[in-house]
């Protein structure tokens, strides 16, 4: 499998909404095992493919210290959300930033498998938040987009400084 190219924030890419999948094949299938070798290289527990610049509504996810129980998402649709929950969040598209963030602690969730067929997931906790932020990355939505503006500033001017100091 290829490890692929994670976008880092503030790159405009992340911003694109991603099209539902139409098509079930072994390219779909190939790049959802990329997207999973990328996520366990990168020491991530969810990754969704606008991350990886593919504009199409998949999220795969692994929550297991082993890192065997991955979970696959494709055209997934929050149908229910359910109860408060803070929570501190990162990502892999803005690397050694960490942030307190409000979701709903319950969802249900309407997806698809790697065959197209369909599922209702009724989740929560570390889960329910894990999807809603990769939801939120196939509609165009950054985790740091929920904080402050002086804080989004101060990510910014950081992950530059980072960049910089890498050349």
């Amino acid at each position: 499998m290829a490890l692929l190219p994670i976008l880092r924030y503030p790159d405009p890419r992340l911003y694109k909404k991603a099209r539902p999948v139409l098509e079930f094949d072994q390219t779909l299938a190939r790049l959802v095992a990329d997207m999973l070798d990328t996520m366990y290289a990168a020491d991530g527990i969810g990754l969704a493919a606008i991350q990886v610049d593919v504009a199409l509504r998949i999220v795969v996810v692994d929550l297991s210290k082993e890192r065997s129980d991955p979970k696959t998402f494709i055209n997934p649709v929050l149908v229910e959300l359910r109860g408060v929950r803070e929570h501190e969040e990162g990502c892999l598209s803005v690397p050694g930033i960490y942030d307190k963030v409000t979701r709903a602690d319950g969802i249900t969730l309407r997806a698809q498998h790697l065959d197209g067929s369909s599922f209702t997931l009724e989740t929560d906790g570390l889960l329910a938040t894990c999807l809603q932020h990769e939801i939120d990355h196939l509609d165009g939505k950054v985790f740091v987009d929920y904080l402050s503006a002086l804080k989004q500033s101060r990510i910014k001017t950081k992950l530059r400084k980072r960049a910089r100091d890498t050349f």
